[in-house]
C-alpha cells in the first residue's frame, strides 16, 4: 500500500500495509518531471499519484506573479533610444550571444519607440533615424525569432548580411511619406573575394537601412588587378562620397583603392585566410600600415562599424 500526503514544504509518500513497516519517501516540490517519473518506474509512486503531483506543481507555477514586458526587458537591456538623434546613426542589436526572446523584445521596444516618436511629431519619418537592425543573426537564430509575436512592426531577414531589419508599423503605414533625402549619400561597398561577402553585405544593408544609395563592387581583389581597374568608373563617380573596402588574406585592396580615388576609404579587414592570416589580424595590420592617405580602419569583420564610419564621413 502506498499513500501520499503533502506538508507545507514537501510531499511524503508512505509505503506499507497492515503487517509491514511504514517508510516515507520525500519528494520536494522542486522535483523535476524526470525524478517523478523515475519514482514511478522504481515503484515508489503510482501513475495516479505522479499525475496528482505534477498537476499540483503546475498549479503553483501558474499562480506565480506575471512580469510585464517592460520589466522583463529592463532585466537584461537598457536601450539608448536617443542615440540616432545624438550621434546621427541609430543603435543596433549585436545579436550574437543573445537569446531569441531577448532579441525580439529589444526589436519590438525599438519599434515601439519609433512609432511613438513619429506619432508625437518628435522625429520625422525618415530612414536614418528610424532604422532598426540586429546584426550577426544566423539562419537558425532568425528562425527562432520569426516565431515570436512582434506587436510594433515587421521584420525582414538579409541572410548573406546576417541582419534582421525591422520596420516600425508607423513607418510601414506612412511609406509614401518617408523623407528620402534628394541629395542622399552614395557609397561604394567593395570586397576582394566572394568569401568577404558577409562583411560587405553587413555594411551595404546597414547603409541602405539608413537611406544611403549603395553601389556594390564585389570579387575585385588584387590577385587580378584588372578587376578593380575595370570598376574605376563606379569608384570615381563624382556622386560617390566614400568607399568601403572589405578584404582578408593580405588585406592589400584598400591601399590600392585609396590610391585611385579622391574620397575617404573605410577599410574593413575580414577573418578570411589561411593560418598566418591569424583570423584577420594580418589584413588588419596591413590596412593600419597603408601608405595611401585617407584610409580609416575598423575592427575585423565589422561591416556595421564600417557603415557607421562611412555614413558619418559623408554627413552634409
Amino acid at each position: 500500500m502506498i499513500s501520499a500526503f503533502r506538508t507545507g514544504t514537501r510531499s511524503l509518500l508512505s509505503f506499507g500495509g497492515k503487517h509491514s513497516v511504514r517508510r516515507f519517501v520525500q519528494v520536494r516540490p522542486s522535483s523535476s518531471i524526470a525524478s517523478i517519473l523515475q519514482s514511478v518506474q522504481d515503484g515508489k509512486l503510482t501513475p495516479a499519484e505522479a499525475e496528482k503531483m505534477l498537476s499540483s506543481e503546475t498549479s503553483v507555477m501558474n499562480k506565480s506573479p506575471q512580469v510585464s514586458p517592460d520589466d522583463a526587458l529592463e532585466s537584461f537591456a537598457n536601450l539608448d533610444h536617443s542615440r540616432a538623434k545624438r550621434t546621427g546613426f541609430p543603435e543596433a542589436i549585436f545579436a550574437q550571444g543573445k537569446t531569441p526572446h531577448q532579441i525580439a523584445a529589444i526589436l519590438d521596444d525599438m519599434a515601439k519607440n519609433v512609432n511613438e516618436s513619429i506619432e508625437s511629431g518628435e522625429v520625422a519619418c525618415n530612414l536614418a533615424s528610424n532604422a532598426i537592425l540586429a546584426t550577426r543573426v544566423d539562419p537558425d537564430l532568425y528562425e527562432a525569432i520569426s516565431k515570436i509575436e512582434l506587436k510594433n512592426g515587421t521584420i525582414y531577414y538579409h541572410e548573406m548580411a546576417r541582419i534582421v531589419s525591422m520596420k516600425a508599423s508607423t513607418v510601414n503605414s506612412l511609406a509614401s511619406e518617408v523623407n528620402v533625402d534628394q541629395d542622399r549619400r552614395k557609397i561604394v561597398v567593395a570586397c576582394a573575394g566572394t568569401t568577404d561577402l558577409p562583411v560587405a553585405e553587413e555594411a551595404a544593408v546597414t547603409l541602405e537601412a539608413a537611406g544611403c544609395e549603395v553601389v556594390r563592387v564585389y570579387d575585385a581583389g588584387v590577385a587580378g588587378l584588372h578587376r578593380i581597374i575595370g570598376a574605376l568608373p563606379r569608384l570615381r563617380d563624382p556622386d560617390v562620397d566614400c568607399v568601403i573596402v572589405c578584404a582578408g588574406m593580405d588585406g592589400a585592396l584598400p591601399s590600392v583603392v585609396a590610391g585611385l580615388v579622391s574620397v575617404p576609404v573605410v577599410a574593413a579587414p575580414t577573418s578570411v585566410g589561411y593560418g598566418a592570416a591569424f583570423g584577420g589580424v594580418s589584413a588588419l595590420l596591413t590596412m593600419l600600415n597603408s601608405c595611401a592617405p585617407g584610409v580609416g580602419v575598423v575592427n575585423i569583420d565589422n561591416g556595421f562599424g564600417a557603415a557607421a564610419l562611412a555614413f558619418k564621413c559623408t554627413r552634409p
